[in-house]
């Protein structure tokens, strides 16, 4: 140790001594000479705090050593020496911790004017810590599954007993090793490396977005036209509108949306978000026909987009598909690319005017919003027993406990909180006498806008966007991605986090985008089917998934075998598509991409 802080400390002021010469060599003026003592003082005072921490260290270990032979013949020191000594080195300890010397480190860059921006983790450690991650999560739904199969009525009370003390330290162990995890993602300043490179991305994806929306030239601009009305509910209208927007920004054109008339409000989109261009909102132009082939609309200004339903031919640009110039940093930053992408269209399509603005300031004081929070949303009505299947409140809170039982290794919470959205308005006094020790925030105003007959009116798009607001603010979300309504808070969390991927669980289905290209996943470990309802892979094999059964095992389609069946999950991972979109070289060149 001791050593090892010489050799830095000996590096740092030679570094700092050639700083010095080649300043005073490069600007001999008086106030660069100025400058450059004031530096020097700031460093050589950096410079002086690690020597001290340095000798303390160096007390640290001899006292350490003194520990361990006190230790090593207890029978000849009493009980009050080694507290005594052990108090000793945890003072010293607490005065040189990890986070003080990451500090002075940090202030010696930043008064030799270096930034600090973290340390950046290379895309097979990010790839690796989240393979591990996966793997935990996955081991865990495999056990818990197969130890609940055990403790069926069948089994003995013993039998029961043994289950369910399994169970109990199982759970602890899973939390244990996600802890650890957590602690590996926040070392050596990979968080701020994060939080940099997601403001970054961000703003390269904003500012190409806005160069798109506003050309100089609205009059001979190319543009593709998307009507608002598709007959579904609101998260199935917002996704046919990301879904337009993508497909926009892949053809560089444009996108105006017809949203007069919207059966949510006739006023149309801007009387709730505001508008997508500044300078282009109608589409005039002097050429138009519908969807097409690239080399029939290729000359054409005005292009109709028909519901990804009905789309012949399917562009490139279909998710689950990121641009190859950004998908070596998205895929380095973000554990699931394609949600990153589609929630910078949903930052940028949900700016909200100003009446929404005031009215979820409103919202958030009256309900009393605020974190650490779940965001827990069930969907009944019209989706039980045809899009999905019925779960209590208790499947939901089951996972809400994990999450606070995690979170709890973590910091200290003062309440355990959940928002629930929901149209049952029944639900909320269910789950308020169930859960006690939980606030319970939520509105049955919105629960009741929320049903069938009452759905399609401007109270009901209010109530619907407060909901999804709230959701996406929570610091976990427990639902069904069955629900678009889900999917889309899920979405927009992305683009408040740098990276938001695993701060979801389901209870159905895994995450997908209405119309996408197919799902697959990729095969990195071979495996033998050990019974009929199982399929073989081999490493490379291309898998298309169906599901994940959240008992360690999904099912899909192997391509090469042509053999439907289920697999472990965790041999597997995500085959990201990547795709060439148009360059913004005039969004690019007002800030840096690289």
């Amino acid at each position: 140790m001791k050593g090892t802080w010489r050799v830095v400390t000996g590096l740092l002021v030679f570094w700092l001594l050639v700083l010095l010469y080649m300043s005073a060599t490069l600007y001999n003026t008086s106030d660069v000479n100025e400058q450059t003592e004031q530096q020097l003082s700031k460093a050589l005072h950096e410079l002086d705090l690690l020597r001290k921490q340095n000798q303390e260290l160096s007390q640290l270990a001899g006292d350490l050593k003194d520990i361990q032979m006190i230790l090593a013949d207890k029978n000849s020191n009493t009980e009050q020496q080694i507290k005594a000594k052990v108090a000793a080195a945890n003072e010293k300890l607490a005065r040189v911790s990890p986070n003080d010397q990451s500090q002075a480190i940090r202030g010696l860059n930043t008064s030799l004017g270096l930034a600090a921006d973290g340390i950046t983790p290379s895309l097979e450690h990010e790839h690796l810590r989240r393979k591990i991650e996966n793997g935990i999560k996955e081991m865990w739904y495999y056990l818990r599954s197969q130890l609940h199969s055990l403790n069926g009525d069948s089994g003995s009370s013993e039998l029961k007993a043994k289950v369910k003390n399994i169970l109990e330290e199982g759970a602890d162990h899973q939390r244990t090793l996600l802890n650890d995890i957590y602690n590996l993602s926040v070392s050596n300043d990979h968080h701020a490396w994060r939080e940099k490179e997601a403001r970054e991305l961000s703003a390269i994806v904003q500012r190409r977005l806005h160069t798109l929306q506003n050309p100089r030239d609205c009059s001979s601009a190319k543009k593709l036209v998307c009507n608002m009305n598709k007959g579904c509910g609101y998260g199935c209208q917002l996704h046919h509108v990301v879904y337009c927007f993508i497909i926009a920004y892949g053809t560089q054109r444009t996108f105006i949306l017809e949203s007069r008339g919207w059966r949510y409000s006739p006023g149309g989109w801007e009387k709730i978000f505001q508008p997508l261009s500044d300078t282009c909102i109608d589409r005039q132009g002097s050429s138009s026909r519908s969807w097409g082939s690239a080399a029939l609309i290729k000359d054409v200004q005005v292009v109709d987009l028909p519901i990804v339903d009905n789309l012949n031919p399917r562009p490139k640009y279909l998710p689950q598909t990121i641009p190859s110039d950004l998908a070596p940093r998205i895929m380095r930053l973000h554990g699931n690319p394609f949600v990153w992408w589609v929630g910078q269209f949903m930052k940028y399509l949900l700016r909200p005017s100003n009446t929404l603005s005031e009215e979820i300031e409103r919202a958030t004081s009256r309900l009393g919003f605020k974190g650490p929070i779940v965001g827990v949303h069930v969907r009944r009505t019209d989706k039980v027993g045809t899009e999905a299947a019925f779960h209590s409140i208790d499947e939901y809170m089951m996972y809400v406990e994990e999450y606070y039982s995690l979170l709890s290794a973590r910091q200290i919470i003062d309440q355990k909180r959940i928002y629930l959205a929901t149209d049952d308005p029944n639900l909320l006094e269910e789950t308020r006498k169930k859960y006690r020790e939980y606030e319970v925030i939520s509105d049955n105003d919105f629960s009741r806008s929320a049903s069938l007959s009452s759905r399609y009116t401007e109270n009901s798009l209010h109530a619907i966007v407060l909901d999804i607001y709230f959701l996406s603010r929570s610091n976990y979300l427990v639902c069904t991605f069955s629900s678009q309504v889900c999917r889309v808070a899920y979405e927009i969390m992305q683009s408040l986090h740098p990276d938001a991927s695993g701060q979801f669980k389901s209870l159905d289905d895994v995450y997908y985008f209405g119309g996408q290209h197919g799902h697959n996943q990729v095969v990195l470990q071979s495996h033998k089917a050990r019974r009929v309802e199982e399929i073989d892979m081999t490493v490379g094999d291309k898998i298309g998934i169906a599901g994940n059964h959240w008992n360690g095992y999904s099912k899909g389609k192997n391509f090469r075998t042509g053999r439907i069946g289920l697999y472990p999950s965790y041999k597997v991972a995500e085959d990201i598509r990547i795709a060439d979109f148009p360059t913004y070289p005039e969004a690019d060149s007002q800030g840096q991409t690289r």
